[in-house]
Order: C-alpha cells, then sequence, then structure tokens
C-alpha cells in the first residue's frame, strides 16, 4: 500500500451559520478517506445524514449519496470491509444506515454519548443491522492502520493514521478544521526543540503521539487543504 492508495471523497457541503463562525455564513465541504488496504477497503467517515427540520434550516446541507460519492472512485458500498467514523455528528455517521453489517469503529465513549441523546440524529447511529465495534483508545485494528484518540472537537473524537511503502499517512477527520490549524499545534509542539522560549503555545499530547509516525501528509473532514512536512 502506497501513500496515493488513501483516496477522498466528496460527501457533500453545508453553510456554517454566523452564529457558529463569529463572523458571516461560511461553506464548509465534507470529505470521507478510503484506503485500500490489503485486508479490504476502510472508509473513514460517511457523509451527511438526512436530519430533522430543524438541523437542515440550520446547515442548509447539499448531501452526496454515499453510494455516489464511492462511485466516483469506482468501488460500492457492498466493497467496504471496515468502516470508521471521526465521531458521531451527523456530518460525518450519515450513511451509516447503509452499511447493513459492515463493522464500523467508534470509541466507546463517543458511541455512549451519541446513544444517550441530543448529540446528533439519532436514527443514523442504530440502524438495522448495526455492528459497531467500540474502542477504548489507541488500537490497532489492521496491520499498519492505527485508530488514535484525538479528543478536542468531541471527547470520543477518533483519527487513522495509515503506514504506507512510502509514508505514513494521517486522516485526521475534525480534530482540526483546517490545515493551518494543525499547523500551528505542530509548531506549538515543536516549538522547544525549534529553540523557542516560554511563555509558549501549548498542543494537545496526542499531537506528538500522531507526529511520532512521521507523517507525509495530513488531510481533514472539512479542508481541501493536505499537509505535508516542510523540508529539511
Amino acid at each position: 500500500m502506497r501513500i496515493d492508495d488513501v483516496r477522498r471523497i466528496t460527501l457533500g457541503t453545508f453553510v456554517r451559520p454566523p452564529e457558529e463562525t463569529g463572523a458571516g455564513p461560511r461553506i464548509e465541504a465534507v470529505y470521507g478517506y478510503l484506503v485500500h488496504h490489503e485486508h479490504g477497503l476502510v472508509l473513514l467517515d460517511t457523509g451527511i445524514g438526512e436530519g430533522d427540520e430543524e438541523t437542515d434550516a440550520w446547515y442548509r446541507p447539499q448531501r452526496v449519496a454515499l453510494p455516489h460519492a464511492l462511485s466516483t472512485a469506482g468501488v460500492d458500498v457492498a466493497d467496504l470491509a471496515l468502516v470508521a467514523n471521526c465521531h458521531l455528528h451527523f456530518d460525518h455517521c450519515g450513511g451509516n444506515p447503509l452499511l447493513g453489517h459492515t463493522p464500523i469503529l467508534a470509541q466507546g465513549a463517543e458511541l455512549a454519548t451519541a446513544r444517550a441523546g441530543d448529540y446528533t440524529i439519532d436514527r443514523l447511529i442504530d440502524h438495522p443491522g448495526s455492528n459497531y465495534q467500540e474502542l477504548g483508545g489507541e488500537t490497532e485494528v489492521l496491520p499498519g492502520l492505527h485508530v488514535i484518540p484525538t479528543p478536542g472537537h468531541v471527547d470520543g473524537h477518533q483519527s487513522l493514521v495509515v503506514e504506507c511503502e512510502d509514508g505514513s499517512v494521517v486522516l485526521a477527520g475534525q480534530s482540526h478544521d483546517t490545515a493551518s490549524a494543525w499547523t500551528a499545534d505542530v509548531l506549538a509542539a515543536q516549538a522547544r526543540a525549534l529553540g523557542h522560549s516560554e511563555p509558549l503555545p501549548t498542543a494537545p499530547a496526542w499531537v506528538e503521539r500522531l507526529l511520532a509516525f512521521d507523517p507525509r501528509r495530513v488531510v481533514f473532514a472539512h479542508d481541501a487543504a493536505v499537509w505535508e512536512p516542510p523540508p529539511g
């Protein structure tokens, strides 16, 4: 498996309202990521779910149905061997009801939060035949495919690290909204090594865990920009 065996698919767009941006409305994309692993096809995130009237009025989503999004990569829902949701908000787990018995990876705490209500669109979680594999922290779920807890956006957020022949790829999900936000945390984690003195910004401890994989590429759920390490 090589870095280019990890492919982005577009799952839709929505309008984040001024009440959430602190400025004007902002259109955001929703991306999923396909991993052509030797043990089967893996997908991170399944798109924007069918919401209720209030949610749709608030976010005004334009959905790309999961089967259509997958078809742009030449695959079908039935081809998926394993699915992970970075977290269970409706814009990341919307295609889950189409998965049947396909295993879905989620942190146990995140699944419990989602099932407790007032968190997501309930019917997107426990669909007929749903097959959640609850994780309790960092796990190597397939050879070279690591699930890393990356709390922040929500407590149960998780990211994937894919170790490839030509380097590793971090599928960061919504650990950061943008590649620029990730860059800021990387520089904060490296501040002392760069020779800076206190006071210094801090980064979540899991940023250093992700950097330990020496990623060649980091990709995001809501940003098409790709982070790559600077030369030298």
